[in-house]
This record gives structure tokens, C-alpha cells and sequence, in this order.
């Protein structure tokens, strides 16, 4: 298996998804977020690039979410928190959900055969579930507005570690940029709490009171359900 890590959604280019899997990273926080709402019994996540596009598609009986710059769109019913979306607040729900550049990944991955939602939650099961696929894959680091963040880097080389588990060193191939990643998330793996709270993104987010959002986002595979695009609309995939 051939692997790519993109470093931000601005290095990503669509074409170059055709007849791959394709794994979306937006650690802190938009595929922690939907990980977190589909498990917690949302019928379905719609993923918009702009706060006009998840308008225009909501319908009677749907929820709005969605952030941008960390804050709370006005007028939605969550912003970008995981922890906003209990079970008591989705279950049955279809969300409409737009966010600075987690849901532009998923949009921008469109072109590929799957297109899963990755975080920390669930790095070993998008490894499995990319192996299941028997495709090239793409690990698409969302980064923050074209830039490259850490958290984002850091699983990235936690799900090249599992794919090297499952599959051997000899039997995947990895660039540069994935060799380098991997390496970061070994160097940190016993404390990948303390190295996000370091990170750019981790420092706004403490200090914009989101620490409780970090704690859980830090938290490595705790679910085997993986979100697969299915038909515009995330939702989770049967392993």
C-alpha cells in the first residue's frame, strides 16, 4: 500500500484522490466531532464548506453545527465541540455541519473512492477500515486555514503506525513527509495530552476554554466506529 500524508488542505488536490481512500484529520476538533455524534446515535452528518450552504440544505427536524474561528455560529444549535453533542441532543438527528477546515477536507476529498472522518478517537479502526478498502491511501492533515497543525501531524503518524502494525514496514510505502509524522507521534506517544496543549492550535483552544475538549481529543482509539461518506452525508461504517 502506497501512503500519502498531506500536510494542510491547501497542498491537497482533488484529482489526485481519484481510486484511493482518502482519510480526513481535524483532531481539534471537526472529525472528533462528528466521530463523537454518530456514536452517540446521529442519523447522519452533512459536511458544508459555508455557513449559506448548511442554510440552505437544513430541513425541518435537522440540527445546525458548526464554528468558525472557534466560535459558535449564530443562530446553530452547537458549535464545534464534541462534547456539545450528547446523546440526548442527536440521537435520531441529521446534522448539517460546517467548520473553518475540517468539513473543506471532507469536501475537498470528495473525489476519492472512501473518504473516512480520522481523529485520535479512532486511529487503529481507519487503519483497519483502509486496509479493508485495498486502496492507495491519503492521509489528509486538515490543518488550520492552509497551514499545518500538529495535533493533525501527530495522528497521522499514530494511524501509519497501526497501518504498519496490520500490514509491516515492508508492505506499505510512505513519503517523506508520513516517515516524518510517524516519527513525531513515536517520540510523543506517552504524552500526547502535554504536546498538544503546546501546540498552536492547543494553546488558543485552552485559552479560549476549551480545555476539556482537549482532554477528550488527545485520547487515542477509543472507538473502533470509523464515519465513511456515504452519498454526501458521513455516516458510520459497519467494520
Amino acid at each position: 500500500m502506497h501512503i500519502e500524508v498531506v500536510a494542510n488542505i491547501g497542498e491537497a488536490r482533488s484529482d489526485e484522490f481519484l481510486h484511493k481512500t482518502v482519510i480526513v484529520v481535524d483532531v481539534l476538533r471537526a472529525t472528533s466531532t462528528i466521530i463523537t455524534a454518530l456514536i452517540n446515535g446521529c442519523k447522519a452528518i452533512v459536511p458544508v464548506e459555508t455557513v449559506l450552504k448548511a442554510k440552505e440544505l437544513f430541513r425541518e427536524g435537522d440540527l445546525l453545527g458548526g464554528e468558525r474561528f472557534c466560535k459558535k455560529i449564530p443562530g446553530f444549535d452547537f458549535g464545534n465541540s464534541p462534547l456539545e453533542y450528547t446523546k440526548a441532543a442527536v440521537q435520531g438527528k441529521r446534522i448539517i455541519l460546517t467548520t473553518t477546515n475540517g468539513t473543506r477536507g471532507i469536501q475537498k476529498a470528495m473525489k476519492a473512492d472512501h473518504v473516512l472522518a480520522g481523529a485520535l478517537l479512532n486511529s487503529r479502526a481507519c487503519a483497519r477500515a483502509a486496509v479493508d478498502f485495498k486502496r492507495d491511501t491519503v492521509i489528509l492533515c486538515a490543518g488550520t486555514q492552509d497551514v499545518f497543525s500538529l495535533e493533525d501531524g501527530l495522528c497521522a503518524g499514530l494511524i501509519l503506525e497501526e497501518l504498519s502494525i496490520l500490514l509491516g514496514d515492508k508492505n506499505i510505502a510512505v513519503n517523506d513527509f508520513g516517515m516524518a509524522m510517524r516519527g513525531c507521534y513515536l517520540e510523543s506517544k506517552d504524552s500526547l495530552y502535554e504536546k498538544i496543549l503546546t501546540c498552536s492550535n492547543g494553546k488558543k483552544m485552552n485559552k479560549s476554554g476549551f480545555q476539556a475538549d482537549l482532554v477528550f481529543c488527545a485520547k487515542p482509539n477509543i472507538t473502533d466506529h470509523v464515519p465513511l461518506l456515504e452519498r454526501d452525508q458521513m455516516v458510520l461504517m459497519h467494520l
